[in-house]
């Protein structure tokens, strides 16, 4: 009798630790958009969160957390339990533009300590856009230009920091020029300047202007990575057009709080590289979008955040900009 009872026990103990050790998930999951609804973050999150949430049965819930740069969705999910249910969509700016823009302490995140990697998802180019007016066809004249006339050849921006001014100061340091900058609070009202001829220039993403560029409306002097891209296949880098060396693409990742297992890590990971294998996924959203899939291990995405910011540091430094 007392050797079936201990078998019972056995048995009892081997399936209350089976239930205890379910497989992630068990319940929704939360991806924070660090930007407002409508953007590429938030586009990217609900279609990999859709298809997330396809795969493991479970809800994967989007909450738009925008405002003040990125800081206070990347600052909530910094909190966050680490137990994969909470995770955080952005682009590189959390990472690589927040912590040299502003002082040490003057973000609700660290941005090396809070976090971990879980894997890339796409690779932003930007294009170097100008009002049909500026008397330049190429990157080369347009520095030669602006060598003959510094400070009169102005730049919209989506306001300090952002993709469209980074890229351009980069363009600035390393072609030894100086630009005039104009801050908006997006990159759309920056666009419709350009095309009404209030400012010269501006460096985005290609996708919105688009339409615009094809009905001559705007000239497109040339794209930012490190390769002509395919849709666009008839517009030089700029590296090849007059500044050799330069490269510069805007990223989106996806994180979660440091100290998540290792374990969960690697199948998010794992379950994000299927839905971005698939081809049908790419023809229907990369594609039209312009978009560039980056994804890879965590390990590789770790070290390719920590590349970028330490270059950006240098720019940033640089060019001497500062938020206090």
């Amino acid at each position: 009798m007392t050797r079936w009872l201990g078998a019972l026990l056995w048995l009892a103990c081997l399936f209350v630790g089976s239930a205890g050790a379910q497989p992630y998930p068990t319940r929704p999951i939360t991806i924070v958009v660090t930007s407002a609804a409508g953007g590429l973050t938030d586009v990217m999150a609900r279609i990999v969160g859709q298809r997330l949430g396809e795969a493991w049965g479970q809800q994967v819930v989007i909450e738009n957390r925008g405002g003040a740069g990125h800081s206070i969705g990347a600052g909530a999910v910094a909190k966050a339990p680490p137990d994969g249910y909470t995770l955080m969509a952005t682009e590189a700016g959390t990472f690589v533009t927040n912590p040299n823009l502003y002082g040490r302490g003057k973000l609700p995140y660290d941005a090396e300590k809070d976090f971990a990697p879980v894997i890339g998802l796409v690779r932003l180019n930007v294009t170097l856009l100008a009002h049909p007016s500026l008397p330049v066809r190429n990157v080369g004249e347009l520095i030669e230009l602006a060598k003959q006339k510094p400070g009169t050849i102005s730049y919209g921006t989506a306001g300090i920091g952002t993709t469209p001014h980074m890229s351009m100061v980069l363009l600035e340091n390393m072609a030894g020029i100086k630009l005039v900058p104009v801050h908006y609070r997006g990159a759309a009202p920056a666009l419709n300047d350009l095309i009404g001829g209030h400012i010269n220039l501006i460096s985005m993403a290609p996708t919105i202007a688009l339409p615009q560029y094809r009905a001559g409306q705007i000239k497109m002097l040339a794209v930012g990575g490190a390769r002509r891209l395919p849709q666009l296949a008839e517009v030089p880098t700029v590296a090849e057009s007059g500044l050799p060396g330069y490269e510069y693409a805007s990223w989106f990742g996806l994180f979660a709080p440091a100290g998540t297992p290792p374990e969960i890590v690697t199948k998010i990971n794992a379950e994000v590289q299927r839905v971005f294998a698939d081809p049908a996924f790419g023809e229907r959203f990369l594609t039209p979008q312009v978009l560039e899939p980056m994804v890879s291990s965590p390990e590789e995405f770790a070290d390719y955040v920590k590349s970028d910011t330490q270059k950006w540091g240098k720019v940033i430094s640089d060019a001497k900009l500062r938020i206090d």
